[in-house]
């Protein structure tokens, strides 16, 4: 009998489930404790509204072609145009998915001779736009300023003529920790570099109407921030902000963007709409800082450090034990997840807390003292 032709692929699969680290769908049920929907913007009244608006404008739900043939619609534009606005940027370019636009962005703009120097814990759609570019790489020690001034010295001291690159999130997924923004930008003009700065989880969250943690370097000629549209503001797509020459340069070459159907233009519509009921409803805001708060305030007495974000990793180590973990919690009413290797570093396997404003306070202190339980029991 000839060997299966996925005999490496059922090899894979099972070394994973040895390793406790297969993964499998799983449904959503109990309070949401997993999500990235951070403003409850997802399933709300609001946005549903902003829905039936769109369509009652006629607007079409398929683009049919890529933006380059006959996709592009006023609507892409007319949230490009208030997103530039917005997050401060001279352009903004809209793209499908976070994955698609990092992959454009990595693989497209640093050029032959450049060298990209990006935190060791940054986005895996940033490594695979990173491997198919034309620039070196390098990685940072996490959230250390200085190791990337001392990275991009010791290359230009070797001959290292292009133009540097600093990539960083500003709000970290798994471990709820935010970049030292200020003094990367600092770096960057020292060194005549770009800085791109993923915004993905601080989108809608922090800043001014939702602008983000980079909102304070806005309008810098060597900035580029990426804000995602399907976290905080509850709909799809990602945009992509930056000086116009880098935005007209990803039209032209930016392979994700080029050979991919575009977005659709109801999505566009809906996108704006999400950022102005953001911008425009700050007590959104307000009541999820609260609701961090609280948390952090249960959870540091079980030893779960307070990230002063609406994520809070729980760090169990033993990829086992922590689906174990995150098993009993589910069993208790509680979506929460377990976060194994590659996703995270090989022994810090974790239970990733995101809190949200779909639930309150009063969630919080049950699954608080579920949590407890669960890991004396484990």
């Amino acid at each position: 009998m000839a060997p299966s032709p996925f005999a490496a692929h059922h090899a894979d699969l099972a070394a994973l489930a040895h390793d406790n680290r297969r993964r499998a769908l799983a449904p959503r049920t109990g309070r949401d404790f997993a999500s990235n929907d951070y403003l409850g913007l997802a399933d709300s009244d609001a946005m549903r509204h902003a829905l039936a608006a769109g369509i009652a404008r006629g607007l079409p739900t398929g683009s049919g072609g890529s933006r380059l043939l006959r996709g592009n619609h006023p609507e892409h534009e007319a949230l490009e145009a208030h997103a530039a606005r917005h997050y401060g940027s001279e352009a903004a370019l809209f793209f499908p998915t976070g994955f698609a636009a990092n992959a454009a962005l990595f693989a497209a703009l640093p050029q032959r001779g450049d060298l990209v120097v990006h935190d060791e814990l940054i986005h895996a759609s940033a490594h695979d736009g990173m491997k198919l570019g034309r620039a070196g790489t390098v990685a940072a020690a996490h959230n250390d300023a200085q190791a990337f001034d001392d990275i991009i010295t010791r290359w230009r001291a070797g001959g290292g003529a292009g133009t540097p690159w600093i990539a960083v999130e500003s709000l970290y997924s798994m471990d709820g920790d935010r970049a030292p923004l200020a003094a990367l930008a600092a770096v960057a003009d020292r060194h005549d570099a770009i800085l791109v700065v993923d915004e993905a989880h601080a989108t809608g969250v922090f800043g001014p109407g939702g602008a983000g943690l980079a909102h304070g370097l806005a309008r810098r000629d060597n900035l580029i921030t990426l804000h995602t549209c399907g976290k905080a503001l509850g709909a799809e797509g990602a945009l992509l902000c930056a000086p116009a020459i880098a935005c007209d340069f990803l039209v032209n070459r930016g392979r994700p963007f080029i050979f991919s159907t575009a977005p659709s233009p109801l999505m566009a519509w809906l996108v704006r709409q999400a950022i102005e009921i953001v911008a425009t409803e700050p007590e959104r805001q307000a009541r999820l800082h609260a609701v961090v708060r609280h948390a952090a305030e249960r959870l540091v007495p079980l030893g779960v450090p307070a990230s002063g974000t609406q994520i809070l990793p729980v760090v169990i180590g033993d990829n086992q034990r922590t689906m174990r973990i995150a098993g009993a919690l589910r069993e208790a009413g509680f979506d929460i997840r377990g976060i194994r290797p590659p996703t995270v570093p090989h022994g810090t396997a974790r239970l990733r807390i995101a809190i949200t404003l779909n639930v309150d306070e009063a969630d919080v202190d049950a699954m608080a003292d579920a949590l407890a339980a669960a890991m004396a029991a484990a």
